[in-house]
């Protein structure tokens, strides 16, 4: 459930939006009567996905829930954009708390003509295990039918992962999904017809989200199609831990790592209902060359509500492809040496309270700001001058000092590769640490550079990294440290040129400390 609050309070809520009793139910019957009437897709076989949640989640009655719409439509004020709107992220929770900030993205496609609109949502209400792409005809809202484009569904199946389905979509006996049909009635209102693929992932992982993005990248090129990925933020956390968190997914998106978005989500370090959608929606766009994520409005219940005890966060996002090709401009992660020196005496203090007393070394200096940003990292520890051990944490799950805290243990005592390092060795030992950049999709493997980037190879369950410096100490040119680093992924060495395979690069900021320093 994305309301803040119950289901029946959702119900008793929602209530207020429509007309009277004694005339309410009357004349939504009337209405959609007609309306199903006038429709083509009146006939017996037609399948018709009713409207679930009108009169909880948004206004049941077709005139107040038009004018509510238009009126969150012309109260956003998006930045503006510059290029191509491929992708909207848009929440789904009942509008008089999300309302406000999915309007943000729908005020920006207001007006345009799209032939076809993807919405890709999350199973809250069913479970199952594969991306349902809904195998009836139409989705309805009290403001009209919505004909699916059954055409470009049945190209986007492919085996056990993504299957034509009603699963997810229409659920017996059960509240149906709110999480797609919330976001009909402002596509509806912004721009008006259209044909709809409706998507709901009961699968959200890595790669039901790839097999989903590279099927839609390949139907949709060239067409006039908007992607929309539905999905809220964290849920019922105070305000200031909900905010906290909820820039943690804002960052990954504003630097395009998909990669880490993903395995946060599936880790649940990280929280988004949509999560797996807004990473399909990711997919898709890079593709299709719209790789610029727009931030357009965040905010959460506490800011509608006043009630800041227990939140749920809500993001407006569009995907954009720039008139003119820009380079993607992260900004360069730096430390001071102080800074450095901190994380390398803390790298050092670690190995030796695992190594001597087999605790965890909970002294974690938090005076740099830097050291409670998220960040990957890896600890290589070597003995005159021979790898000893080396481990890390790609993804940003912790904040940095807890990270280099954390692998330089593992480092010294579960790095498979090696015996666990005696105290005999301790004084022997030399630090290197490697903080990581966001993670990028290689869309080029010719501009990767050697000694400038670290590589990983993803093909399914598979995956190896190695570090910018490895390329540069084994005197390797750029083919080999591919083929090197499909070997430590358990890859065949070509497997970097085969389709199914994910190249991601990264750049890391090296320092250490040998020692003949001390």
């Amino acid at each position: 459930m994305d309301n803040p609050v119950s289901s029946l309070l959702s119900l008793r809520r929602g209530a207020r939006f429509s007309v009277p009793r004694r005339h309410s139910c009357r004349r939504s019957a009337l209405l959609l009567l007609f309306a199903s009437l006038l429709s083509p897709l009146a006939c017996a076989r037609a399948q018709v996905r009713p409207a679930a949640v009108a009169g909880a989640f948004y206004p049941a009655d077709p005139t107040t829930l038009a004018k509510m719409v238009d009126d969150f439509l012309a109260r956003a004020t998006p930045p503006a954009v510059d290029g191509t709107i491929q992708a909207l992220v848009s929440p789904h929770a009942g509008y008089e708390f999300s309302g406000a900030v999915a309007a943000y993205g729908y005020s920006l496609v207001k007006g345009k003509h799209y032939d076809r609109v993807v919405v890709i949502a999350p199973s809250h209400v069913d479970p199952f295990s594969f991306v349902s792409v809904y195998n009836g005809d139409a989705y309805q809202t009290p403001l009209g039918t919505v004909p699916v484009d059954k055409v470009f569904c049945k190209k986007i199946v492919s085996g056990e992962l993504v299957q034509l389905s009603s699963r997810g979509h229409i659920i017996p006996g059960e509240r149906g999904e709110h999480a797609l049909e919330d976001e009909l009635p402002f596509l509806q209102r912004a721009i008006g017809e259209f044909k709809l693929v409706p998507i709901i992932m009961g699968d959200q992982s890595y790669e039901a989200s790839r097999q989903l993005g590279l099927a839609l990248a390949r139907e949709i090129k060239g067409s006039n199609t908007l992607i929309v990925a539905s999905s809220d933020l964290s849920h019922y956390h105070p305000y200031d831990e909900a905010v906290k968190l909820d820039h943690k997914t804002l960052r990954a998106i504003q630097e395009w790592d998909y990669l880490s978005l993903s395995e946060n989500f599936e880790r649940r370090v990280w929280e988004a209902c949509g999560g797996a959608p807004i990473v399909t929606a990711m997919i898709a766009s890079e593709r299709l060359g719209a790789s610029e994520p727009h931030l357009l409005k965040y905010a959460n219940t506490g800011d509608v509500t006043g009630d800041k005890s227990h939140v749920v966060g809500y993001s407006s996002w569009a995907f954009v492809k720039p008139l003119k090709a820009r380079a993607a401009a992260a900004p360069e992660f730096t430390l001071s040496d102080a800074e450095k020196d901190a994380l390398l005496k803390l790298a050092r203090q670690s190995v030796e309270s695992a190594v001597k007393e087999r605790k965890v070394f909970e002294d974690v200096p938090v005076r740099f700001e830097s050291f409670t940003q998220e960040r990957g990292a890896f600890v290589t520890l070597k003995e005159h001058g021979d790898l000893r051990g080396c481990i890390g944490s790609i993804s940003p799950v912790w904040p940095l000092a807890v990270t280099v805290r954390n692998v330089a243990a593992e480092a010294a005592i579960e790095d498979p590769r090696f015996q666990p390092v005696s105290e005999g060795e301790l004084g022997q030992l030399e630090y290197e640490i490697s903080v990581l950049s966001p993670l990028r999709r290689v869309l080029d493997v010719n501009r990767i550079q050697v000694g400038r980037d670290g590589l990983i190879m993803k093909q399914g369950d598979k995956s190896g990294l190695l570090l910018p410096q490895v390329p540069v100490e084994q005197h390797w040119d750029r083919k080999t440290f591919l083929e090197e680093t499909c070997h430590k992924a358990g890859l065949p060495p070509d497997a970097w040129q085969q389709p199914d395979t994910d190249i991601f690069s990264f750049t890391a900021l090296v320092f250490g400390e040998r020692k003949s320093s001390k």
